[in-house]
C-alpha cells in the first residue's frame, strides 16, 4: 500500500489527480466500439474515488473534533 496522505492540501490534490486520470479515461473511450469492460473501469474508479473521498472527510472530521475538545 502506499503511504498515507495526512494534510488536507496532499489528500485535494490526491482527489484532483484522480479526477484527472478519470478524465483521461473517459476521453480514450471510443463511444462506437466501448463495451462493458469499460463502463466496469469507470465505475471502479469512481467507487475508489468514493471511498477515498469518505477517508478524507472522516479524517477532516476528526480532526475538527480534536481541535475543538481543546
Amino acid at each position: 500500500m502506499g503511504k498515507s496522505i495526512e494534510d488536507r492540501s496532499s489528500q485535494k490534490e490526491y482527489i484532483v489527480q484522480r479526477v484527472d486520470m478519470l478524465l483521461q479515461v473517459l476521453d480514450s473511450i471510443d463511444a462506437e466500439t466501448a463495451g462493458i469492460e469499460e463502463i466496469d473501469r469507470i465505475i471502479g474508479m469512481l467507487d475508489d474515488l468514493e471511498f477515498k473521498c469518505k477517508q478524507f472527510r472522516n479524517h477532516w472530521e476528526e480532526k475538527e473534533q480534536i481541535k475543538n475538545e481543546k
